[in-house]
């Protein structure tokens, strides 16, 4: 398994797939079809932390992939995600759970698309990887807002060729030393 700067353990797979049992069985997160709560944390541009009746969660956003926080536009991302929902009651509506053990949600904010509107500021790419996951008109409004936040050069689209996440991930990963210590 290759590793990430964000993973703590690289031979995590089996942990995985068990946390992904036993939330998809034990949080209410899993087993609703959205549920209300507050952001009371924003990670990144795409991930927030989201206080449900007095358990907070890991909320992953559905249909974007946001810049990382050491990667350009990482901070500002982080910062306009945050004006859009910090604070906020949002709805979640989950639709999987990720390898890291995040619920991956639509989040709303007073019916507001949040996903969306990080495309529409030029603060995310739309993640066509996983598009087949999202209804087409979703789909369709994804591609026309991130399409539309690059000719008019918002966000991150001002810079000539911007780097995707993926690919930033990609280029920094991090692969365990093989240690010379004995016990």
């Amino acid at each position: 398994m290759e590793c990430y700067p964000d993973m703590r353990n690289c031979d995590c797979s089996r942990a995985h797939v068990l946390i992904s049992i036993v939330l998809t069985l034990f949080t209410p997160l899993a087993n609703a079809e959205a549920v209300t709560g507050r952001v009371v944390g924003i990670t990144d541009g795409d991930t927030v932390s989201l206080l449900v009746e007095r358990q907070q969660y890991t909320i992953r956003i559905a249909g974007i992939d946001a810049p990382e926080r050491h990667q350009a536009w990482g901070e500002r991302s982080k910062s306009n995600l945050s004006r859009l929902c910090l604070n906020q009651t949002a709805v979640a509506d989950c639709s999987k759970i990720s390898q890291q053990g995040q619920m991956i949600c639509k989040l709303t904010v007073k019916a507001v698309d949040i996903g969306l509107e990080q495309l529409k500021d030029g603060m995310a790419w739309w993640y066509m990887e996983l598009a087949r996951e999202q209804p087409s008109e979703v789909q369709s409004a994804y591609q026309s807002a991130e399409l539309m936040a690059q000719l008019k050069r918002r966000g991150l689209w001002r810079e000539t060729n911007p780097m995707p996440p993926w690919d930033f991930r990609r280029e920094n990963r991090v692969f365990p030393e093989q240690s010379d210590l004995r016990f």
